[in-house]
């Protein structure tokens, strides 16, 4: 098979998968086999799909586009991985099993005053810089399938918990914004830089150091 066609077909195994959890199907998932090992079959489908997709980039030829930005993921990426290291290491309404935090008198507290979705913006910057940066069609559709699950899945998640949760989402969506600053720059609310603190921002830039230390060895290319 063509190696291009081979790329094609694991970006659309990998964006099928992670719609799942919007469809009626989830429900009759997670009703036959549970909830917890639905929640395993997914991670395995979403690595198995993401492996392939590797595989496939991998093997298919350099067709260039455009003059990639060749420096733009190293100035993106530190706020990238700012981004998730906060969305990962902070309690989150939106997280499976979490719900309960929107009873709170501030549900929208710390990384989470700037956008609802950290984590789905941090793969956003990742995979854009580096659509733009590398310039070519396999990387289009690499890091576009990434780029296009987290920008969709922002929207999915928060139509299935409005779906869900009725008004404390109502509320909690209010305080806080999917795309971020909108809310504080609207005046719904503030940015509380304490709340944030240093901690989780300063793991995020220590994991983007090691990366970009290691981005030759692990990648075959310099991140500059």
């Amino acid at each position: 098979m063509d190696p291009m066609i081979l790329l094609v077909l694991a970006t659309a195994a990998f964006l099928a998968t992670h719609f799942v959890p919007s469809t009626p199907l989830r429900a009759a998932l997670v009703k036959t086999v549970g909830e917890r090992p639905y929640q395993g079959l997914y991670s395995l489908a979403a690595f198995a799909t993401i492996g392939w997709m590797v595989y496939a980039y991998l093997r298919a030829p350099l067709a260039p586009l455009w003059d990639g930005w060749r420096l733009l993921p190293a100035v993106a990426m530190p706020f990238s991985f700012i981004l998730i290291a906060c969305g990962m290491l902070s309690r989150n309404p939106t997280a499976v099993g979490q719900e309960k935090l929107l009873a709170a008198a501030e549900p929208a507290r710390g990384i989470l005053r700037i956008t609802r979705h950290p984590v789905m913006w941090g793969i956003m910057l990742w995979a854009g810089a580096h659509v733009l940066a590398r310039g070519d069609l396999k990387s289009l559709i690499f890091f576009g399938g990434f780029l296009l699950v987290a920008a969709l899945g922002t929207q999915l998640i928060d139509a299935r918990k409005a779906r869900a949760l009725g008004e404390d989402w109502k509320r909690y969506a209010h305080a806080t914004s999917n795309v971020p600053f909108v809310a504080i720059v609207t005046g719904r609310g503030e940015l509380d830089a304490a709340e944030i603190g240093w901690r989780n921002p300063a793991i995020g830039l220590a994991l983007y150091a090691v990366l970009f230390a290691a981005h030759p060895w692990l990648f075959g290319a310099r991140p500059f």
